[in-house]
């Protein structure tokens, strides 16, 4: 097949290198010059693992083609892809203004024949309707649209292994046509179909975000009452979990939920509950307590602290990924900027991000030694597995006080202790040394 992707990012372009892997001919269409020459060079501006190695396999092969026109790749797709973001409003809108601009722009330029417009976006329910009306209005007479939503749930630092290896592959659509050109290009890849309606497809994935979500902060909720009581998070939901009506799977306390999905989403999923009349206190409270996950670990650095000179392990939400939207090391930065301190910081991927944000009112460190070096305090945000074998002897040689703010509790209590740290973590009695 010939199928285009519009739209570069996380979705977008490990989808496109997947499919191009797959023997298809594959266009991706972005909008800034710039990246769309770095792409062409091998380069896929973003960092996930692997994906470099793939997208410069299926250059070299000329299986894949970027470009800002859609003049050359849609007439010839039998299936566009929209993959465009659906960042929030300030009122927690999702804002769909990419979705509907480029949707017209591919309705001008479909060809005589058939082709499917499939919605990876993540989008409210009745957008694809939405769409669908936008194509037919604007489409040439002799040209045969079919809309579908076939959402995705790759996961960033996994996304090529989630995109070859799904837990489900969603397709919704009113249209057979839809759905058998869906189903056949998804052939090679695992996991369940789900042959849904549109409006199914779009809450589907919605729903799952808000489950996500509702894991995270059911575990930081727990873990307010195991700091109250001294009782131990990590005990308490590791054998919450071995119930195998619960598990353990993404019930980890710390200090809460970022990134490009789950925050807009039950943002969005709040606001749409507004408008069709539905009380949300549930989702309200997912969302408070995940506030209160990332205030909670500021509190303690506020009121432990001897002085305001700390460095910072970990920026990105989580590790193998260098986005920082909505991580909680953005908040907790701000805050403690906020309050005068200085800090220092030090992330595998996360640094060029972060500097877009905060310029030079952070020091930037390329070693995780280094960058506690005279430092008062350790604050850990992300839980890279380089961290988790840090040579902790070093450490506390490097820092002016063995003093550690574990936000994911990557660190056993015991193993600190018995290594000269005081050691605040997320749901567990402190180490006071």
């Amino acid at each position: 097949m010939t199928i285009t992707f519009i739209g570069h990012g996380y979705v977008g372009l490990v989808t496109a290198c997947v499919f191009a892997d797959f023997g298809n001919k594959v266009w991706v269409i972005g909008h800034t010059k710039e990246k769309i020459e770095r792409l062409k060079k091998g380069d896929p501006i973003i960092y996930e693992p692997g994906l470099k190695e793939l997208l410069q396999k299926n250059l070299k092969e000329n299986r894949i083609h970027f470009t800002l026109d859609y003049e050359n790749a849609i007439p010839e797709s039998d299936i566009v892809f929209i993959a465009v973001g659906t960042p929030s409003k300030k009122n927690g809108e999702a804002s769909l203004d990419s979705v509907f601009e480029v949707a017209e722009k591919i309705g001008k330029h479909l060809k005589k024949g058939t082709t499917v417009v499939s919605c990876k976006s993540t989008v409210p329910m009745g957008t694809n309707n939405k769409l669908k009306a936008l194509l037919f209005r604007v489409k040439p007479k002799n040209a045969e649209v079919f809309i579908a939503s076939c959402p995705e749930f790759l996961r960033e630092g996994n996304a090529i292994y989630d995109t070859l290896n799904p837990d489900r592959v969603i397709i919704g659509s009113d249209s057979k046509k839809a759905t058998d050109a869906l189903t056949e290009l998804h052939r090679p890849i695992n996991g369940k179909r789900v042959i849904t309606d549109l409006a199914s497809a779009e809450l589907i994935k919605y729903t799952s975000n808000a489950m996500l979500a509702t894991k995270i902060s059911f575990a930081n909720f727990i873990s307010f009452y195991c700091e109250k009581t001294g009782a131990d998070v990590e005990t308490v939901l590791n054998a919450v979990g071995l119930d195998k009506r619960i598990g353990r799977i993404f019930m980890d306390p710390g200090v809460g939920y970022g990134g490009s999905c789950l925050p807009k989403d039950v943002r969005a999923l709040i606001k749409m509950g507004h408008t069709l009349g539905i009380d949300t206190q549930f989702l309200d409270g997912v969302k408070s307590v995940n506030e209160q996950s990332r205030k909670n670990l500021l509190n303690k650095i506020l009121k432990h602290t001897r002085d305001k000179t700390i460095s910072i392990w970990g920026l990105t939400f989580k590790p193998n990924t260098d986005d920082i939207r909505d991580a909680p090391s953005v908040f907790v930065i701000q805050e403690l900027l906020k309050h005068g301190y200085t800090i220092s910081v030090y992330d595998l991927a996360g640094i060029a991000n972060m500097r877009k944000i905060f310029a030079d009112q952070l020091t930037y460190h390329v070693s995780p030694y280094e960058v506690v070096r005279n430092s008062s305090a350790l604050v850990i945000l992300t839980e890279w597995n380089d961290f988790k074998q840090i040579d902790l002897k070093k450490v506390k040689k490097l820092m002016r006080y063995p003093l550690i703010f574990d936000g994911r509790n990557i660190y056993e209590p015991k193993m600190m202790k018995e290594a000269g740290f005081s050691y605040f973590s997320v749901g567990r009695k402190p180490i006071l040394k």
